[in-house]
């Protein structure tokens, strides 16, 4: 068991710097966005998104759980976004 817990820290620590990686990018697309005067929200990239994460899915999350996790995701990043 320990083994086990030590292989989630380890992924834990991978999960949070992908998500700093993906907070950066959506900061500079942000930036890119008002330099450029476009909208910032595009809701059909979202879906596409989410879409294409879920048909990636292969298990043993559901669906549903993935669109949940990643759609606190895009939240999220979205107010980073704001912020900056």
């Amino acid at each position: 068991m320990e083994k086990l817990r030590e292989r989630i820290d380890e992924l834990d620590a991978e999960l949070l710097a992908l998500l700093n990686e993906r907070a950066k990018c959506v900061m500079k697309i942000g930036a890119i966005k008002q330099k450029e005067n476009t909208e910032v929200l595009v809701p059909q990239r979202e879906i596409e998104l989410l879409d294409r994460l879920t048909s990636l899915n292969q298990g043993p999350m559901t669906a549903e759980m993935v669109l949940h996790i990643f759609q606190e995701i895009i939240d999220t990043l979205q107010r980073v976004a704001e912020i900056t």
